[in-house]
């Protein structure tokens, strides 16, 4: 049985094939530019050489048939037959409150997260396209949505409402939401088995930095509070979004720089975090070789970013009481030591210190990575995040009837002898090249 997830965003499709017999991924890969020229697919299939191919893709729908076509592809392709493909998981972004939990869509689903548009106007109307894409190259094929939202509908009242009249939570939904949910779920599950604890008695942060990011309070094993509220743009410093500002910039900068409502989330969203800093840099790449070169505005913008979260870390300590656990992960949380030794200096009185050297030897995405310092009441893990998993087991559970919330039922990756055959393959590899990889790989008590 093969199961197929889709990650939809404006221009871009990402997918992953898992098969659910072999519990093994066969495929990764992205088709970028969609509906803005010079398209292209990245397939990289299990066992061979990445695959790159130039094709135009207008509509959503076309680069979905482009990438069913590359899978039975017989020179490049993972399945010989579409058939094969019993079930598609969509990642949407903003389930509201209609949707606390991952569902198999029908036309009803279609209709109530329409309505959510407006809460997420940059990701919801993308994912529909890919869901409504799929469905016509598809026919007949079960489809699930797994809700980004969903896992913070664990929140308190206290954490989730704004202090706004009350009418715009009653008339317009306007509450905390929160992002990132299945690599958070996939995290905190994770962490608690890193740690020997029950999964319900475990209290993490969890920091997801890539472009975008947010950090996650989890109190007994569920969310408690986060950094993104009613939209994916409060909370952290990113590559383009702002993260928290004082609501009176914008009533500011529409008054003197005549700027409408509809400018000034562009410049939020698109223009703004690192690269509204820095004029230039949203990659935390170019931004950490430019201050290794003395880049003051580069230097800057690693304090302001890195200082957010240690603000945040703090908070969420105060918040859960005990902490039993920091974790970073996403891109720039596996792959960023300069990030995670700035967000974490000066927590010693917090009982968090990291091993200067082990952090600068953790760069690996195929490895969860122990960089816990001498002294350390809490334990520092680098986790490699893993959506595409939560998407597939929320898929079969739902097509299998099995499903339930997160509270009522075990993924499979929650066992201690859970192994990611294809992280273990590469891991191999990574082991070759970096064979002190191996001193710093958390152990499983």
């Amino acid at each position: 049985m093969v199961i197929l997830t889709l990650n939809c965003g404006s221009s871009s499709v990402k997918y992953q094939v898992y098969d659910w017999d072999r519990k093994d991924v066969l495929a990764t890969g992205i088709v970028e530019r969609v509906t803005l020229g010079g398209s292209s697919i990245t397939h990289k299939p299990r066992g061979n050489s990445d695959y790159v191919l130039s094709y135009e893709c207008p509509t959503h729908t076309v680069a979905i048939e482009l990438i069913l076509k590359t899978l039975v592809d017989p020179a490049h392709g993972v399945i010989d037959d579409m058939s094969k493909i019993k079930v598609v998981g969509h990642r949407m972004v903003h389930g509201g409150m209609k949707f606390a939990r991952s569902v198999l869509i029908d036309g009803e689903f279609l209709s109530t997260f329409e309505s959510l548009n407006d809460l997420a106007p940059l990701h919801n109307p993308a994912n529909l396209m890919g869901v409504k894409a799929a469905q016509a190259v598809l026919s007949g094929v079960p489809q699930c949505a797994v809700m980004d939202t969903a896992w913070h509908q664990t929140m308190p009242a206290w954490a989730y409402l704004y202090p706004v009249p009350r009418e715009w939570y009653d008339e317009y939904m306007v509450r905390r939401y929160g992002f990132h949910g299945t690599s958070f779920l996939y995290n905190a599950k994770r962490a608690a088995v890193l740690l020997g604890q029950d999964p319900f008695k475990t209290n993490v942060i969890i920091a997801h930095i890539g472009n975008g990011a947010s950090i996650n309070a989890v109190k007994d094993g569920c969310s408690y509070d986060t950094s993104m509220g009613l939209t994916p743009l409060e909370g952290l410093v990113m590559g383009t979004r702002s993260g928290d500002i004082d609501p009176g910039i914008i009533f500011h900068m529409i008054r003197k720089a005549g700027l409408s409502a509809a400018d000034v989330e562009k410049k939020l969203n698109k223009e703004s975090g690192v690269l509204g800093i820095t004029g230039k840099w949203a990659d935390r790449r170019d931004i950490e070789q430019a201050a290794e070169k003395g880049d003051p505005i580069a230097i800057l913008a690693q304090q302001i970013e890195t200082y957010r979260i240690k603000k945040y870390i703090g908070s969420y300590y105060a918040a859960l009481g005990r902490v039993d656990a920091l974790i970073f992960t996403a891109g720039v949380g596996e792959m960023g030591p300069i990030t995670r030794k700035l967000a974490t200096e000066g927590l010693g009185n917090l009982g968090i210190v990291i091993d200067e050297k082990k952090n600068d030897l953790a760069k690996c995405r195929n490895a969860e990575l122990d960089i816990t310092g001498p002294g350390s009441k809490v334990k520092v893990f680098v986790i490699p995040t893993d959506e595409e998993l939560v998407m597939t087991e929320d898929s079969y559970a739902l097509l299998s009837g099995k499903y339930d919330v997160h509270t009522n039922y075990r993924y499979s990756f929650q066992d201690r002898g859970y192994v990611n055959k294809s992280r273990a393959d590469g891991l191999v590899r990574d082991l070759e090249k970096k064979p002190y990889l191996k001193d710093i790989i958390a152990k499983i008590p």
